[in-house]
């Protein structure tokens, strides 16, 4: 990742964490004892067989005992850890940030994206994938998170309204940056050197295709990413990231690509989805009922915003398509734990009494 030594600032250590630490970690941490000392380290990459963390004095894979793997299963990239000097994981420190979603498919869990980010590049083509509805529901992800959303439109060049649907993204928050670039012209690329100062880690999301590749290689300054072109019948996207990954910029910052997602299901995040819509939720606050729908129900602030022009009926579907999701997964996640939680009580139980059993055999 980087020929020279790194300290912990450069790779995002701040007093969040810092605070975190017990007397007896930070002893050990500084220890000259080989067989005592602990070292923090930071997740850059996340594999099935485990993680690699960068510190202070290098690169390290971490091992794991058979308990400890379901806890490292619930690593993520950018995660800061302590290990001992057999590399062996020992404990997480407390996120400050962190992005998850439902897990894709069927599958009842939830899936982490990435943690401890300061801003998100929100990435969306300027060709067929430009959707307000997706980077609306990137939007409420980001502020679920309390991260900074920063929207980067591709492909500019490429699109003969680009002026008209950056304005449309602007007007989804007026206070909130857009830029619209070619992601292959490096005078473009400028424009987002700002958000790339020493410490601050960004991560990329966005759809498959959309060039979050391409912008990654071109703020690297080298090619570390692979790139290939999109099918030109419905501009869809082919994979080209496989892996998360954390890097080291020219400038200081670290920079994370995911891979393109073509599913992304929100769950308990309701508040992100309040604060990327609050203009509904205020006019929601003024309904003549408390327990609106929103619907034809008589003084309903919302629908009368609509009828005037103050807001669409798209973004209105949109924040109503999205609550109801995040409402529904939040439930079945939870019930999914309870039942978790019922079976390992019904598991203890058991070998408690097994033990108890063998013991009065003797």
């Amino acid at each position: 990742m980087h020929s020279s030594p790194l300290s912990l600032a450069q790779l995002g250590w701040r007093p969040y964490f810092q605070q975190q630490l017990s007397l007896e970690e930070v002893e050990l941490l500084v220890s000259n004892s080989a067989n005592e000392r602990l070292y923090l380290g930071r997740v850059i990459e996340q594999h099935r067989s485990g993680v690699v963390a960068i510190t202070e004095t290098g690169v390290f894979k971490l091992s794991q005992t058979p308990i400890q793997a379901s806890e490292t299963d619930k690593l993520c990239v950018g995660d800061w850890v302590i290990f001992n000097h057999e590399n062996r994981f020992m404990r997480l420190l407390d996120r400050q940030s962190l992005f998850e979603r439902k897990a894709p498919g069927s599958k009842v869990d939830t899936q982490l994206i990435s943690s401890n980010v300061d801003s998100l590049f929100i990435v969306c083509s300027l060709n067929q994938d430009f959707k307000l509805n997706r980077i609306e529901r990137y939007l409420a992800l980001a502020k679920e998170a309390e991260v900074e959303p920063i929207i980067v439109l591709t492909k500019a060049d490429q699109c003969i309204d680009s002026d008209d649907k950056r304005q449309q993204v602007q007007a989804l928050d007026p206070f909130m940056m857009v830029h619209a670039l070619n992601a292959l012209d490096t005078s473009d690329l400028t424009e987002l050197s700002g958000y790339c100062k020493q410490g601050k880690t960004i991560a990329l999301l966005g759809s498959s295709g959309v060039g979050k590749s391409t912008l990654v290689n071109g703020l690297m300054g080298v090619d570390t990413q692979l790139t290939s072109a999109i099918r030109e019948d419905d501009s869809k996207g082919r994979h080209t990231t496989t892996s998360r990954a954390l890097r080291l910029l020219p400038q200081g910052g670290l920079i994370l690509d995911t891979p393109g997602m073509r599913e992304l299901q929100l769950s308990a995040c309701e508040q992100g989805v309040s604060e990327t819509f609050s203009e509904i939720t205020e006019l929601a606050t003024q309904c003549r009922f408390a327990d609106c729908q929103h619907g034809d129900e008589p003084g309903c602030a919302v629908q009368k915003a609509i009828l005037q022009g103050k807001i669409t009926e798209r973004r209105f579907i949109s924040y109503q398509k999205l609550m109801r999701e995040q409402a529904f997964n939040s439930a079945t996640l939870a019930q999914k734990r309870a039942k978790d939680k019922a079976f390992g009580k019904m598991i203890n139980t058991v070998q408690t009494e097994s033990r108890s059993r063998k013991k009065g055999s003797y």
